[in-house]
């Protein structure tokens, strides 16, 4: 088949034009139980047109359960893709993070064998054989890479996103280059390092989040190359949650602390790298800095998700530079970056995720981590990602790599969250998470609408009393009381007070709300 004019200039070595195809001929490299791997992170970079003939191949032949396929994506992929497989009973296995409503529903009914992982150890533990280990070849069969434009080389230039895809095509047996036509190039927004297995691991040489350490495309050997597909429509993505009275509180609260922690001495004026997750109190954070109120110059972004909110910064004159794994815009965020490149491009670097969540980065920079859990309990225990203790949302994804190394491990949350059947909501502060992602001992701080628990240095007891009068609703204050002075009171008598529960009534908040449909108690008995 013939290449267009536009694949052509995007694929500069021009013998992989020899491999051009649809990617309905390509369907017969997906048998029953293949391993693949995908590029994307986040909703963005994702391979669009082979899985999208994959889907409809087995939905136009009855095949759904019976074409099932192992599945290694960096991070969550585009919905009409991995969320179609999903709905179509096409995923076997998943890791390590996803997103959607119908792959989240084959996780939970037991269809879907999922399992978590940090961000950060993905790409090692995939590159060490683990999740290959019971194959011959102890390889992926077949990784499909987004690109948006190819090198002499044969190198992959990415997309808005690098993740794991480095270490997905060197752990391939084969690769599919899909060649997304529709956006721009983004050849020189990319710094590439490839894994060495230890003992030969090298140390990442990242001093400041603008240092380059590496390449500006993913190396790859052009034999394993078996075909390149045109893609010809862009990552679709929705629109960034709007803030609202709970996020904006969120962030004066937050950003309050961060000036206070400057005045005493403990941050520079430009404050250390900023780490923000996705999500409208992730936005607020970031808008409440780029407003002339919080008055942050020269600040620096080292993280895995750029939102459209740090747009705002960048054009605040606030921002320096940016550097992360994934640019997770709205489609309005997307047209204002592609239409302004030449200004924001210079201020951005894409590293692959394990660069970018590396513990020893985070830690040696000085990070301060930002990130939203599910809920909070009195001693600081946080919970990201199993709903009850049992329904997973979408996995534990980088937020442990942030909240164990930073300066600032911070953990903000709304109070509650709505429910249909109590008007003040659920508390996301709670006597005991009932899953723990972070321990007590990576929280340094826990914020909501209510205000801020600066836990640093205290005992379980002391962060206890600081968390439920300053971060709980004023509605669930008296109960959460209630339980700890009761847990004290029986705990030290015992001598066994280091950290009081009673554990057959720890969890009668999270029993009332699933029997009663609220988690406001009527007594601890």
């Amino acid at each position: 088949m013939a290449a267009s004019a536009l694949l052509r200039s995007r694929v500069k070595r021009s013998s992989l034009l020899n491999k051009l195809a649809k990617p309905e001929d390509l369907i017969d490299l997906f048998p029953n139980g293949t391993y693949i791997g995908w590029s994307g992170f986040t909703g963005v970079g994702y391979p669009k047109k082979v899985p999208t003939a994959l889907a409809d191949h087995v939905e136009k032949n009855g095949l759904q359960g019976k074409l099932k396929y192992n599945l290694f994506v960096g991070a969550s992929s585009g919905a009409e893709t991995e969320n179609r497989w999903a709905s179509l009973n096409m995923i076997e296995r998943r890791s390590p993070h996803q997103v959607g409503k119908e792959i989240a529903k084959g996780i939970n009914n037991g269809n879907i064998k999922f399992f978590d992982k940090h961000l950060s150890m993905f790409p090692s533990d995939l590159v060490y054989g683990w999740y290959t280990k019971d194959k011959p070849g102890n390889k992926l069969d077949v990784a499909i890479i987004e690109a948006s434009e190819i090198t002499e080389e044969g190198g992959i230039v990415p997309g808005a996103s690098v993740g794991a895809s480095p270490e997905l095509i060197q752990m391939a047996e084969k690769v599919i280059i899909e060649v997304n036509t529709a956006g721009p190039s983004l050849y020189g927004m990319h710094d590439i390092v490839m894994g060495d297995h230890p003992p030969n691991r090298k140390p990442y040489l990242v001093m400041r989040p603008e240092d380059r350490i590496g390449l500006p495309y993913i190396p790859v050997d052009p034999e394993k190359v078996v075909a390149v597909v045109e893609a010809d429509y862009m990552d679709k993505t929705a629109p960034n949650a709007p803030e609202d009275d709970n996020s904006r509180g969120i962030a004066r609260n937050l950003i309050e602390f961060l000036q206070h922690e400057v005045k005493w001495g403990r941050l520079p004026p430009n404050l250390l790298p900023l780490q923000s997750g996705i999500g409208n109190v992730a936005n607020a954070i970031i808008g409440g800095l780029a407003s002339g109120g919080a008055n942050f110059k020269g600040l620096k972004v080292w993280t895995e998700v750029l939102q459209d909110s740090f747009l705002d910064l960048f054009d605040s004159g606030n921002l320096d530079f940016a550097t992360a794994t994934s640019i997770r815009f709205s489609p309005d965020g997307f047209k204002r970056f592609y239409d302004n490149y030449d200004r924001y491009a210079p201020k951005l670097l894409l590293r692959s995720q394990q660069v970018s969540n590396s513990p020893e980065i985070i830690r040696r920079l000085g990070v301060i981590g930002m990130n939203t859990p599910v809920e909070v309990d009195i001693y600081a225990h946080a919970n990201s990602t199993c709903v009850m203790g049992s329904r997973m949302l979408n996995g534990l994804g980088g937020s442990a790599d942030f909240l164990r190394n930073s300066k600032y491990s911070i953990m903000h949350t709304p109070s509650t969250r709505p429910s249909k059947t109590d008007p003040t909501g659920v508390s996301c502060i709670v006597p005991f998470a009932t899953h723990v992602d972070q321990t007590e001992h990576d929280l340094d701080v826990i914020v909501t609408e209510q205000g801020l628990a600066d836990v640093r240095g205290l005992s379980p007891r002391e962060r206890a009393r600081v968390i439920i009068k300053k971060c709980a609703h004023p509605d669930y204050q008296p109960i959460l009381q209630d339980y700890f002075d009761r847990a004290e009171f029986e705990c030290l008598k015992k001598g066994m007070g280091h950290e009081p529960h009673l554990l057959f009534q720890a969890f009668k908040m999270h029993q009332n709300l699933a029997e009663k449909g609220t988690m406001k108690i009527d007594s601890w008995e």
